[in-house]
């Protein structure tokens, strides 16, 4: 141990976790019915046939951590000198859900449990609402009460609908809803769908260690590449684990998404009004988290600057004191560190 983990800010900055997971009772029972059923596709039953059944302690663990939104949680904050967890729902969500109107009540619940344990713990836990964008227009709504009623901060949705990506013109009042209220998106990985999986389960790459970045880079390649940000320019887009490493692209994608759209290649791609560097230090927003290595984030500040650069721990999936020490001493200045901890997420979820 090289320092003491304390809240408070003794070492020039608060420390806000920015994609944190919670889970509903009743959100698991929904996924365990699932993969009983038949009715989950590989990658739910890849995921949640482990961490809903597994004896594993690592699987058991996360359940448990999952489900807590009380004194476990504050006392694991408290631990790894965590000032503030903005919370929301875990992956994939309800997006699976093929019950349009389960898929409803379970993400109002969670969302109004959510609010309840803010309101509990004021000064630690922050919301992100939860969405169905099964129904865009009850999604759209959702984001309002969020922003509203709730106080929520910012809105996470995990990747791809069932094979559906936001960029799809079915989705766009989500985006009119975001534009309203004036809150961020946070798309977080999902399973990936079938469609994609291909020979990824029976190699142990389905999930997080290279599946979830695969398919949500996608995602992010596909509202960018269409001009999401050239209809909403104010947008802004947060993504996690190292911005699910579109920095390190950012120059060969750049270049072939040029090249393509000059030699009429795809029909679907049209030139946008400026290019990927551009979207990527005016629209996105990227997190650390379950990504705590120096060189990845001196990338993502370079790449992206040091305004849209913020700390994530990924709990309850990661939680490692030592990665935060990691994190505590990187070799940026003491002042991009306080953005990178503190004062890029009170900017962006407007604390």
């Amino acid at each position: 141990m090289t320092h003491e983990l304390n809240t408070g800010g003794d070492r020039g900055y608060l420390r806000i976790a920015t994609e944190e997971a919670f889970a509903t009772r009743e959100l698991i029972d929904a996924y365990l019915r699932m993969v009983a059923d038949g009715t989950a596709d590989k990658g739910m039953v890849s995921l949640w046939g482990f961490y809903a059944q597994s004896p594993s302690e690592r699987a058991t663990q996360i359940i448990d951590r999952l489900l807590d939104l009380g004194d476990q949680r504050i006392r694991h904050m408290d631990e790894t000198g965590i000032d503030k967890a903005i919370l929301a729902l875990t992956s994939p969500g309800v997006q699976p859900l093929l019950d349009v109107e389960e898929a409803k009540g379970i993400a109002r619940r969670a969302n109004d449990a959510l609010a309840d344990a803010c309101a509990a713990h004021p000064d630690r836990f922050i919301g992100m609402t939860a969405v169905a964008p099964q129904d865009p227009e009850w999604s759209a709504a959702e984001i309002r009460r969020g922003a509203s009623e709730l106080g929520f901060k910012g809105v996470q949705i995990c990747s791809h609908t069932q094979g559906h990506y936001l960029d799809e013109e079915q989705f766009d009042p989500i985006f009119r809803a975001l534009a309203d209220t004036g809150q961020l998106l946070y798309i977080h990985p999902a399973t990936l769908p079938d469609s994609m999986m291909g020979g990824m389960v029976d190699a142990g790459l389905d999930g997080a260690v290279f599946g979830f970045a695969v398919e949500t880079s996608y995602h992010l390649l596909r509202l960018v590449t269409t001009g999401i940000f050239d209809r909403y320019p104010d947008l802004q887009i947060m993504a996690g684990h190292g911005c699910e490493a579109l920095p390190y692209w950012l120059y060969r994608t750049n270049y072939m998404f040029n090249a393509g759209v000059r030699s009429q290649r795809y029909a679907r791609l049209k030139p946008l009004k400026h290019d990927l560097f551009h979207y990527m230090r005016n629209n996105f927003l990227g997190t650390c988290s379950g990504l705590p290595f120096e060189p990845a984030i001196k990338l993502m500040i370079e790449v992206m600057g040091e305004d849209r650069v913020l700390y994530a721990m990924d709990y309850p999936y990661e939680y490692v004191p030592d990665e935060v020490r990691m994190m505590d001493d990187l070799a940026i200045t003491d002042a991009q560190k306080k953005k990178f901890f503190q004062t890029n997420a009170e900017r962006w979820f407007k604390l």
